[in-house]
């Protein structure tokens, strides 16, 4: 039988984005999957689909901030209750960088992501989403030289040719919101899912056992 498949579409401004990225590579759940990580753009994905950003709709901030820290708990994943100073906070450049690290350096693109969500969602430090703050987080896997280049081409007609092309991607997948993950399972079988909140849901249809985390127990 064919390795069931995940891709996770993520942006950094997130929470519950930055909650997925953790339980898919920490839960011993998807120890079998072969996942992907596709950095996209919320903000953009919002405007596709005509989407209110939650801020902006009376009393839903108040709730989603409270399942936040909710699925943070029940995944054991690391991450302040303090909103981090400075949210929301524009992630464009940085997701731009990430599309060209996704292309240049792929193998590096997991620990560097893990780095900058730590920084963000766990110390609160929303200076790791401005180019100044995620450089030095790039240079400690990448090096100076392939920081450089990377930070070099940030504005360039590649790096926003990516960024859209992984967004539009996301959105004609029928995405509205993130984390969105595009699964196939063993069977050949196509599905997407939204939502932290939607795991469970997944984990069945990829056919895998639940019964291995017991953050699975309010899912099913």
């Amino acid at each position: 039988m064919a390795t069931p498949k995940i891709t996770l579409y993520f942006d950094l401004g997130s929470p519950f984005a930055c909650i997925a990225f953790h339980a898919l590579r920490i839960s011993p759940v998807f120890a079998t999957c072969d996942i992907h990580y596709v950095p996209v753009s919320l903000r953009e994905l919002f405007q596709f689909c005509q989407n209110t950003p939650p801020l902006a709709v009376k009393n839903k901030f108040q709730w989603i901030n409270r399942e936040r820290i909710y699925w943070a708990r029940r995944f054991q994943v690391p991450m302040s209750e303090a909103i981090p100073e400075g949210f929301p906070a524009s992630t464009s450049d940085v997701q731009l960088a990430l599309c060209l690290l996704a292309t240049q350096h792929p193998e590096k693109l997991v620990s560097i992501v893990d780095k900058l969500y730590r920084g963000f969602w766990v110390e609160g430090n929303s200076n790791v989403l401005t180019q100044s703050g995620f450089a030095a987080v790039f240079e400690s896997e990448l090096g100076a030289e392939n920081t450089k280049q990377i930070l070099d081409q940030i504005k360039s007609t590649e790096a926003n040719a990516i960024l859209d092309e992984n967004t539009q991607q996301v959105f004609t997948s029928g995405a509205f919101g993130l984390p969105w993950f595009d699964c196939i399972n063993a069977d050949g079988a196509k599905e997407s899912f939204w939502g932290i909140d939607h795991l469970g849901r997944l984990v069945d249809f990829l056919q895998l056992d639940a019964s291995l985390d017991e953050a699975f127990r309010v899912l099913l």
